[in-house]
């Protein structure tokens, strides 16, 4: 590390670049088991973002592990490392003025504080997308409890590896899919994304 010089004391700061997309940037780090339904909310709520008027980026799971993390397993070591990697990609969208929305599985407590502490406390929104293990087996959308049920897919989260549900003293924001209909949850998002936006000029 002695030869790496930094450059971000030159370049152009974050606050130009909101101020050009007329938005303050945010990162929202959805999720939950797979099957819970971050993928279908994040997709529902960058559309509404983007009628009205809002420049995002979705940094979802299988997209980011069949390119960037496409070298990484599902071994503690390589989970974390996967969230690591998507914090600092989506750091780098945040001081790019984007509103970012991320849908991982990130089961445990220490990868969420992982990435909480790689974009920053204040710029970091919590949502845990609520489903149990069973209604997500139900649901299957990819098929895969069936596989994990087969034994074809090993360290399957919520039966080999464990999934750590939020505490109640935890900051985040859940969205209850067993109790909540997409557009129910799209709307408490959006309720958040008002309250943190800056009144344009």
């Amino acid at each position: 590390m002695d030869n790496i010089h930094t450059e971000f004391h030159r370049m152009l700061g974050r606050e130009a670049k909101e101020a050009l997309l007329k938005q303050h940037s945010t990162v929202y780090w959805l999720y939950g088991l797979s099957g819970s339904g971050k993928s279908t909310i994040a997709n529902a709520f960058e559309r509404e973002l983007h009628k009205s008027g809002h420049l995002t980026q979705i940094l979802d799971g299988d997209n980011i592990r069949s390119g960037l993390n496409s070298n990484l397993g599902f071994s503690d070591e390589d989970r974390a490392e996967n969230i690591r990697r998507i914090a600092e990609v989506a750091k780098l969208y945040l001081h790019s003025g984007l509103i970012t929305i991320t849908s991982f599985i990130c089961p445990t407590r220490e990868l969420r504080l992982l990435a909480r502490s790689h974009v920053g406390e204040a710029d970091f929104v919590e949502v845990f997308v609520k489903a149990s293990f069973e209604t997500c087996a139900e649901r299957d959308p990819k098929g895969l409890y069936a596989k994990a049920s087969a034994g074809k897919i090993a360290n399957f989260t919520g039966k080999d590896s464990a999934f750590e549900e939020p505490g109640d003293a935890d900051d985040v924001l859940v969205l209850d899919t067993e109790n909540q209909s997409v557009e129910d949850c799209v709307q408490s998002l959006l309720a958040v994304h008002k309250a943190r936006q800056i009144p344009s000029a």
